[in-house]
């Protein structure tokens, strides 16, 4: 490996003094956001009174009154499997509107795993743990795979309005995830698991608590896993995937908590390979082909050699929670962090006959969120400034199939760190029954100018056709919302919100212009005046609906609409008979969802979680010099309908949950060429748990059995929203799989 996990420790380490220091200095403008809470004071709708464990629970932020998300509990993370432990994106698969493929049966597979909230891709969404946002570039986006959700209390998600105080990074045209970290406990004691299945599956992890410390009341937790597994076809090993992570909470003064919080994540991992339509469309006879497991020395068959097709990935996360309280009506809380990136991927490509692509990501972020809180009586307000900086050097390189070294691809160089500033405000109160809240967040993004470089005689050369514009993208983005109880067990609710998402898709156009220079020299065109037709999506988005609350189940049907502009399309350019991305497309979406539980006696409960979605364009789309009969079709890989329901049967320390899940029939292009049908899973969680065995809290044991029935289907579809027939590919699900886990309480 590239880097040692001490060494990943280490590196982060050196960086605490910095982003400490970022916390008190008083011209780096920072009045930001907090999203901290206190694990004494969940949040949840208070009219919730159901006695029963809930795996889905409404949510809102600190100092709001509207709930306008849903949490996914320690029960519903762990009732979720193998799969929630490595994979955030994989704990939310029971929400309705949520959609979270792929080829994986243990969600291994960095950034193969995909997500889509409404049909709108995750990658443009926004991911926070303790509102501390998480992002990187190419792909733009969360990276979701870094944390093990055994160190987290809940996770929350923000699937249309996003309140303005939550760390959404970049933006958040995809809905905000929220991370709420299980800080230190009171008392001492740990937690071991060990798992084992197929594919020579194997996953451990400990974490240790060591309890409130003599006087001062310090409290620390630990913890390490090492997650390792074959692919299940194919050759090549996903992993080892090694995670460690440390937490401190030191009381301070007037009961505030000093907390720190530090991730460290390392994976190693062959990749699966993707299928055109027509494997797919011949699914039996190709479920199982991947990538080849020896070299054969002709260049387009070995671009296909499993070796060439691999990737590290490096990652490092930390940032402390500076709460100061002045008074029981006002308080400040500062969030310094600060994350770093480092990532090689090696893709094999049909360019020049056959080869191999290096692609390295070195990306470094660090930034502070402040925030002061008053109570004015009648209201609740938050005034706050996210203040980022961050660089992000990209470079490709090309290598023959047997890894000689050819030409660098894409080298540039900025001229200095992006800089991220968002101030935003927020106002909540209540009036009887009536609750209420509005918010309005300014986002501005300095994108810095950068030269470009080319390889010519072997060596780097400054190409000014390369050379980009420094450019500010800004938006203002307003958000409220309403709620009316109309008996203790009947609550309205609507809201409204706009939400964002910087420019990205950067690698793309540089390789289309790199590749055609000449094309572009002679029309005239720079790669400047391609990015000058960069902008940032955005899309206003109002729901509504109904929360109904009994002692035998909570029923919330919603509605939504949404209306997106500027959306990253390809379109034609006849000045050279090309086509590229620009941000020109406009959507509209709609739909309704209903989230359910109910509790049918003692021991059983049941969840039914179905959604209806439609996003599609609203006009056609020129590509390739003709109109693209795409108005009103539904975007590529978007099912209009979907349904997760399952039962939970507990009786003494036995728990056994069935779950279903529906994925409706998709598209892998925009005219609808490429049909993707529908497929139903069935999966089983067999569980037995023994309270106060010997010296232990509990001993836990689990059985896992997912896609019990063994079904053949496509799970991934790699392709943007106007993706054109052939310009997409496919990743397969996984069959049948087992696994096994005992875990110890102490």
């Amino acid at each position: 490996m590239r880097h040692s996990f001490s060494g990943m420790v280490r590196h982060a380490g050196g960086r605490l003094a910095l982003a400490l220091w970022l916390a008190l200095v008083p011209t780096a403008q920072a009045l930001g956001e907090d999203t901290a809470r206190e694990q004494e004071k969940p949040l949840r709708m208070e009219e919730m009174v159901v006695k029963e464990e809930r795996i889905v629970t409404p949510t809102m932020q600190t100092g709001d009154t509207v709930n306008t998300g849903l949490e996914v509990t320690r029960e519903g993370m762990d009732m979720q499997g193998a799969k929630a432990e490595t994979s955030v994106y994989n704990s939310l698969n029971v929400i309705s509107g949520v959609n979270v493929e792929g080829p994986d049966p243990y969600a291994l597979s960095p950034e193969q795993n995909t997500i889509r909230t409404r049909g709108v891709r995750g990658y443009l969404g926004a991911m926070s743990v303790e509102g501390v946002p998480n992002w990187g570039g190419n792909p733009i986006g969360p990276r979701e795979y870094l944390y093990d959700t055994e160190n987290f209390r809940s996770v929350a998600i923000y699937k249309g309005v996003v309140p303005a105080d939550i760390g959404t990074g970049v933006g958040a045209r995809g809905g905000a995830i929220e991370l709420r970290p299980l800080w230190p406990k009171e008392e001492a004691g740990a937690t071991l698991s060990q798992g084992f299945g197929s594919n020579a599956y194997s996953r451990s992890f400990v974490r240790l608590d060591s309890g409130s410390l003599g006087q001062i009341g310090t409290r620390l937790s630990g913890s390490y896993s090492y997650t390792h597994a074959d692919k299940w076809k194919g050759p090549g090993e996903i992993g080892p995937r090694n995670n460690g992570n440390v937490m401190l909470a030191q009381p301070v003064w007037n009961d505030d908590e000093l907390k720190i919080f530090f991730n460290a994540n390392n994976i190693s991992s062959y990749k699966y390979r993707a299928l055109s339509y027509s494997q797919v469309s011949h699914l039996d006879d190709n479920y199982r082909t991947d990538f080849n497991s020896e070299r054969t020395g002709v260049a387009a068959t070995d671009q296909y050699y499993y070796g060439n097709n691999k990737g590290e990935y490096v990652n490092n996360d930390l940032f402390a929670v500076i709460p100061v309280t002045v008074s029981k009506d006002l308080s400040f809380t500062f969030k310094p962090y600060y994350a770093n990136e480092n990532t090689t991927l090696y893709n094999g490509v049909p360019a020049g006959g056959g080869r191999v692509q290096r692609n390295d990501r070195d990306i470094e972020r660090f930034g502070n969120i402040a925030e002061m809180r008053t109570d004015l009586g009648f209201a609740e307000t938050t005034l706050g400034y996210l203040v980022e900086s961050s660089s992000m050097k990209i470079t490709t390189r090309n290598y023959t199939t047997n890894m000689v070294f050819q030409s660098y691809g894409i080298y540039t160089k900025s001229s200095e760190n992006a800089q991220l500033h968002t101030p935003y405000v927020k106002i909540a109160g209540a009036l009887d029954r009536f609750k209420w809240q509005a918010g309005l967040k300014y986002f501005s993004y300095s994108d810095p100018s950068a030269e470009g470089y080319t390889w010519a005689a072997g060596t780097l050369v400054h190409d000014p056709t390369l050379d980009r514009s420094a450019k500010t993208y800004e938006a203002f983005l307003p958000s409220a919302g309403v709620s009316y109880d109309f008996t203790d067990s009947a609550q309205g609710f609507a809201s409204y919100g706009r939400s964002q998402i910087r420019p990205y898709s950067y690698v793309p156009l540089i390789n289309i212009f790199t590749q055609n220079r000449a094309a572009f020299n002679a029309a005239g065109v720079s790669l400047n005046d391609l990015f000058n037709g960069y902008d940032m999506e955005t899309t206003d988005m109002v729901e509504a609906g109904v929360r109904l609350t009994y002692d035998w189940a909570e029923i919330t049907p919603s509605v939504y609409y949404t209306k997106s502009d500027n959306l990253l399309v390809t379109v034609y350019d006849p000045r050279v008979n090309l086509n590229y991305q620009q941000n020109v497309g406009k959507a509209t979406g709609y739909g309704f969802e209903l989230d359910t539980n109910f509790h049918l006696g003692e021991h059983v409960s049941l969840f039914f979680n179905p959604s209806y979605n439609i996003l599609t364009y609203d006009d056609d789309l020129n590509y390739a010099g003709a109109v693209t009969d795409c108005k009103g079709r539904q975007v590529a890989d978007t099912p209009t309908i979907m349904a997760k329901t399952g039962v939970i049967l507990s009786y003494g320390g036995f728990e056994a949950v069935p779950t279903v899940r529906y994925v409706g029939g998709r598209y892998g292009d925009a005219k609808h060429q490429e049909k993707i049908p529908g497929y139903t899973l069935l999966d089983l969680r067999l569980g037995y748990t023994v309270k106060d065995f010997a010296y232990t809290k509990a001993l836990r044991f689990s059985l896992e059995l997912s896609n019990l029935l063994d079904r053949k289907y496509v799970s991934s579809i790699n392709a943007s929203d106007d993706s054109a027939g052939g310009l997409n590919s496919y990743l397969t699900g996984a069959p049948f799989t087992a696994m096994f886990s005992v875990a110890l309480d102490i």
